[in-house]
């Protein structure tokens, strides 16, 4: 990929920057900004070069990005919001009449329903505000659309500063430094089995937790109660074989007020599991004290129920090793936003679905459209 350092007199060019502010807003306000930080350097880098920068993104799906302009404006000067329909007479004079400096974030792509389809001709249309394109939203570089795929058929396309440190240290996995502990939680089995096959083969010891490991306990015959569970999956039974695949030794399980820390085949029928146990934490202490190399993606609970103790708890762990260490998937490095320990690891990625796919395959279609 080129990079935007590689683009000779900025000065007065037009360059349409694709970043994800797709952050969680709450009475108006933006309450996780981690996304809109990453994305700063960036802006900052073509405003200082005096470029006229074009942003844009996509929030929801009829969602105004005003929370999110103002919650940029405190970190970048001179930016503007542009609340108007984006492929307007008004956005297009608005955009046409820009000053050397001038940044302006334009509304919400999801309210183009050409954008998801990939639309030649919106992507040709969005492709006319600028002289050049910046992708820096490695979050959604998996999803073929027209703002990330599509615009680079009419634009010369250049990765932004976020997107190559994304790119750079997520191939640091590729050739990690052994012993390699990848921790694995969240759900979504189906789209998680190239990470287990592929590092299964790769780390020197991966765990399991999460709704991921109730998949396991149903196969080995367990009673999972009313826990979360996939539909079935028949490459179960060969995963299981990979001897350096462990799971949790004990869970925590709930039943209306009622928790409590059990072996995994002591659920009952009417329990739920929520997270793992104290038991299962020591056990993670002791391979991360070991560790040299730390990939982890996804929570080991239910966090988004109240149920982040333990992921926290391991956090902190890796926090104060001395391990390389990667995190990435989207309520897990929420977690981390809100502990404030974003700078206690080697990366923390700002994408979830974009950045399984890139560990899996090391390279995703909004990457290589920059090619």
């Amino acid at each position: 990929m080129k990079s935007i350092k590689d683009i000779k007199n900025l000065a007065g060019k037009r360059i349409l920057v694709r970043v994800d502010f797709n952050v969680p807003i709450k009475d108006g306000k933006v309450i996780d900004d981690f996304r809109i930080k990453k994305a700063v350097p960036t802006i900052l880098f073509l405003q200082k070069a005096n470029a006229k920068v074009i942003i844009i993104s996509h929030l929801g799906s009829n969602l105004s990005m005003k929370p999110v302009a103002d919650k940029l404006k405190k970190y970048i000067p001179n930016m503007n919001f542009l609340g108007e329909k984006i492929l307007s007479d008004k956005t297009e004079n608005a955009v046409n009449n820009l000053n050397n400096g001038d940044v302006v974030l334009l509304e919400n792509l999801r309210t183009e329903e050409s954008e998801e389809k990939n639309s030649p001709s919106f992507a040709r249309a969005l492709s006319r505000y600028a002289d050049i394109y910046v992708n820096d939203a490695f979050s959604v570089c998996h999803r073929k659309h027209a703002s990330v795929v599509g615009i680079t058929k009419y634009l010369e396309g250049y990765a932004g500063l976020q997107l190559i440190e994304e790119v750079d240290n997520l191939s640091k996995v590729f050739n990690s430094t052994h012993p390699f502990l990848f921790i694995l939680g969240g759900a979504k089995f189906d789209t998680k089995i190239p990470l287990i096959k592929k590092f299964a083969r790769d780390a020197d010891t991966m765990f399991v937790g999460g709704a991921l490991a109730n998949d396991f306990f149903k196969y080995k015959g367990y009673e999972v109660g009313v826990s979360l569970v996939d539909k079935g999956n028949p490459e179960i039974k060969s995963l299981l074989k990979y001897k350096n695949l462990i799971l949790p030794t004990d869970i925590e399980v709930n039943k209306g007020k009622t928790n409590r820390f059990i072996k995994p085949n002591d659920v009952l029928v009417d329990e739920n599991i929520v997270d793992v146990g104290p038991e299962t934490i020591k056990v993670l202490e002791d391979l991360i004290s070991k560790a040299k190399f730390i990939l982890w993606n996804g929570p080991l609970g239910k966090y988004e129920y109240g149920f982040g103790s333990a992921t926290e708890k391991v956090l902190k762990l890796i926090a104060k090793s001395n391990a390389e260490s990667i995190i990435g998937g989207g309520d897990t490095v929420a977690i981390i936003s809100k502990l404030k320990i974003e700078d206690k690891f080697s990366f923390v990625s700002t994408g979830g679905g974009a950045t399984l796919e890139f560990l899996a395959s090391g390279t995703l279609p909004g990457i290589k459209a920059l090619k």
